[in-house]
C-alpha cells in the first residue's frame, strides 16, 4: 500500500467520524472540503457544486473565489454530470471546454456525488501541477464519498 492510499484511508475514517450522525448536506460538505484541501498536497481548490435546476451552482469549498454556475456538459464538472462519470484530468488546458474560474488551476479530479442512483453534486479539487492526480487519487476520493453519501437521507 502506497503513502497515498494510507493517507486517503485516514481521510476517510476522519470524514466518517465527521459526518457521522450529521445529515446536513450543506454542513458535510463544509468540513469535508475543508479536511481535503487542509490535508492534500498541491491542492489550490477543494470543494462541491451541486446539482440545481439543470445546473451546477456552487457550494462550500476552500480556495480562491470560484464560478457560481456551470452548465451541464461544460467544463469538466459539467462533463462529469453529462456522462455520469469521474473526470481525471492531466492537463486542463488540453480538456476541450475547460472553464478557468482560477489561471492557477493545471489539473483536476471531478466526482459525480449520488442520492439514490441520481446526481445530486459533484466534488472537484483542483490543483496547480500538472498531472497531480491519478488512480490512486480518484480512488481514494471516491472511499471518502462513500461515506459521505451513507451521510445523505
Amino acid at each position: 500500500m502506497t503513502n497515498k492510499q494510507q493517507q486517503y484511508q485516514e481521510l476517510a475514517k476522519q470524514v466518517a467520524s465527521l459526518v457521522d450522525g450529521e445529515h446536513d448536506i450543506i454542513a458535510n460538505m463544509a468540513n469535508i472540503s475543508s479536511l481535503l484541501y487542509w490535508s492534500l498536497s498541491e491542492v489550490n481548490w477543494a470543494g462541491f457544486y451541486l446539482l440545481k435546476d439543470e445546473q451546477l451552482v456552487l457550494g462550500p469549498f476552500h480556495g480562491q473565489p470560484a464560478c457560481i454556475r456551470i452548465p451541464i456538459g461544460k467544463g469538466v464538472c459539467g462533463t462529469a454530470v453529462a456522462q455520469r462519470k469521474a473526470q481525471l484530468v492531466y492537463d486542463v488546458h488540453d480538456f476541450a471546454g475547460h472553464i478557468a474560474c482560477d489561471a492557477a488551476s493545471n489539473s483536476e479530479v471531478v466526482i459525480p456525488i449520488y442520492q439514490q442512483d441520481r446526481i445530486i453534486a459533484v466534488l472537484d479539487i483542483d490543483s496547480p501541477s500538472v498531472g497531480r492526480f491519478d488512480q490512486d487519487d480518484l480512488q481514494g476520493l471516491q472511499s471518502i464519498l462513500d461515506c459521505f453519501e451513507s451521510s445523505l437521507v
